[in-house]
């Protein structure tokens, strides 16, 4: 189970701080997914990497299965079993589609289950298994190998920071089913942040962050039917070119 008590986070020197995130806690139980959306800007981003270990809150804990991991390295978080997808993922010249998967598995993977990953994912696998990870890529490419190496791995936490961006519609069609079944056969907890209506539907709870708050944070039949009254078609999927 993951904990946030009381999270906050400035930044800013002392007599100008902007507070980014202002006294959050929320609890993602286990084999739960937590959406969290609202308005661009409002300290979604922000709280991802605050539970990844990007960045560190001024105050507040933050307990995984009952340790306390607020100080922990992102690399101890890794090894805890907190996993990041980022929303502008790296790029490893000279490293291959398939030896990328395998290190994110922690063995090395035999060809189909390589290629499972990319096709849950959209990609063709077999057109990307010795490709590097490297500018030869789209952003819409990295993205969705980035996403297939979370899914490969063992974890306690994944968290998906907008894993629609830069994805064309089909392959957000692949995503969501792919989101749907992993949550009918994985154990781990899932934190997505996200816009997107369909991926709000995935939701176990929803929470709603502006202004560094939570405006709202409760099951996905409560949150999400008022959520479709206040913004209508400004929740609805746009697909963008990879």
């Amino acid at each position: 189970m993951l904990e946030l008590k009381n999270i906050s986070f400035r930044v800013g020197e002392k007599n100008a701080e902007t507070e980014i995130i202002d006294d959050i806690s929320l609890t993602v139980e286990d084999k739960k997914t937590l959406v969290i959306t609202g308005p661009n800007g409002g300290g979604k981003s922000t709280l991802a990497r605050l539970i990844m270990g990007i960045e560190k809150p001024t105050s507040g804990q933050i307990i995984l299965d009952g340790e306390d991991i607020t100080n922990l390295s992102v690399t101890e978080r890794a090894k805890r079993g907190i996993g990041y997808a980022f929303q502008q993922p790296p790029r490893f010249k000279g490293l291959t589609v398939r030896r990328l998967l395998s290190l994110a598995h922690g063995s090395e993977l035999p060809e189909d289950e390589c290629c499972a990953y990319l096709t849950n994912v959209g990609l063709c696998s077999k057109d990307y298994l010795n490709r590097e990870v490297d500018a030869s890529l789209s952003g819409g490419e990295v993205k969705r190998i980035e996403i297939a190496t979370i899914m490969a791995r063992d974890l306690k936490v994944a968290i998906y920071d907008e894993p629609e961006a830069g994805i064309d519609l089909w392959s957000f069609t692949m995503l969501v089913d792919s989101f749907r079944a992993m949550k009918k056969v994985r154990s781990e907890s899932v934190v997505l942040i996200s816009h997107q209506e369909r991926i709000m539907q995935l939701a176990d709870d929803i929470a709603v962050v502006a202004g560094g708050k939570i405006k709202t944070i409760g099951p996905r039949e409560e949150v999400f039917p008022n959520l479709m009254g206040q913004f209508g078609s400004a929740c609805e999927f746009r697909g963008t070119r990879n």
